[in-house]
């Protein structure tokens, strides 16, 4: 698989170190590594497969370009474009037999995957509520960036991130999200917010460009015990604490598995596109989904 980088920004440059000896160019208009200035210079023949990594602003030119020239392409997430876009996007997919995934690396997480595993398995019994907390300390850059401080900010950004995570610990939800408050302690657009999901389970959430120590949680309460996950592998330790429920009441067995590592997501992600590639499938069904989520959330914004 020849992979073309397209955007050389962080997300790029971690995509080609991961990609290694698969990068076979790069396309930005400014990087000094890049051999093209814009995805239409490069050569059609040169290349299998692209991973974009532009603002969202060009991410419908690049895609549209890529998918309907037959190239296999992973976008990063997340996909902020019109449904009627997005469905153009997946037309050209299979018309052309050519992979689009947005990328949700979380869902590769080794805790996430096991607690989707135990949800599945019926160990915690019927889940009742879920609280995600996801914070780092990015405000700064967010707002010295030239194009990420606007729209609503940390709500799409790692908002879109428990949103996939909620569709893939529990499917879909009926009940469109609620925006409970937002704040804009110091950047132009939203550094803070809280949001839910109701049904079963409840669902909370809290996303923050404030949170100066880097922080993942996530706790699921169910009928005959409870799962944790604290922090990610790519800020270490992540630890999984399993507990089961006593009955009437009292202090609940436990056991805590600790992964220290480097993140394993952005391998397995890859391992996860390239069998994309091999089927010519997408995932922009999962687009349309927190496409819809989200706007549910920026009419609140809004009004």
């Amino acid at each position: 698989m020849r992979i073309l980088i397209v955007g050389f920004g962080v997300q790029g440059k971690k995509r080609h170190q991961v990609a290694g000896n698969l990068v076979v160019g790069i396309v930005d208009p400014v990087a000094v590594q890049a051999q093209f200035k814009t995805v239409e210079e490069v050569p059609l023949e040169s290349f299998d497969a692209a991973y974009v990594c532009v603002p969202d602003s060009a991410k419908w030119r690049v895609l549209h370009h890529l998918l309907s020239k037959g190239k296999h392409v992973l976008v990063e997430k997340p996909l902020w474009l019109e449904p009627a876009e997005i469905l153009e996007l997946q037309q050209l997919s299979r018309k052309n037999h050519a992979a689009c995934y947005t990328a949700y690396n979380h869902r590769f997480e080794p805790h996430v995957v096991t607690l989707r595993r135990l949800l599945g398995e019926g160990v915690l019994g019927k889940p009742y509520l879920a609280r995600y907390f996801y914070g780092n300390g990015t405000a700064r850059d967010v707002r010295n960036s030239v194009w990420r401080d606007r729209g609503l900010g940390v709500i799409a950004d790692l908002g879109s991130h428990l949103l996939d995570l909620s569709d893939f610990l529990f499917g879909q939800t009926e009940s469109p999200p609620e925006l409970w408050s937002f704040n804009r302690f110091e950047n132009q657009a939203p550094d803070h917010a809280s949001f839910g999901i109701a049904g079963s389970p409840a669902q909370e959430m809290c996303v923050t460009f404030l949170s100066w120590r880097n922080t993942f949680s996530l706790d699921v309460y169910g009928e005959l015990g409870s799962a944790h996950i604290h922090g990610l592998c790519k800020w270490g330790p992540s630890l999984l604490t399993l507990r089961g429920r006593v009955l009437p009441s009292g202090r609940p067995t436990e056991s805590v598995e600790t992964l220290e590592m480097p993140d394993p997501t952005w391998q397995i992600e890859q391992a996860h596109f390239l069998g994309l590639c091999a089927q010519g499938s997408n995932n922009l069904d999962n687009d349309l989904l927190i496409q819809g989520q989200i706007h549910q959330l920026a009419t609140t914004f809004i009004s």
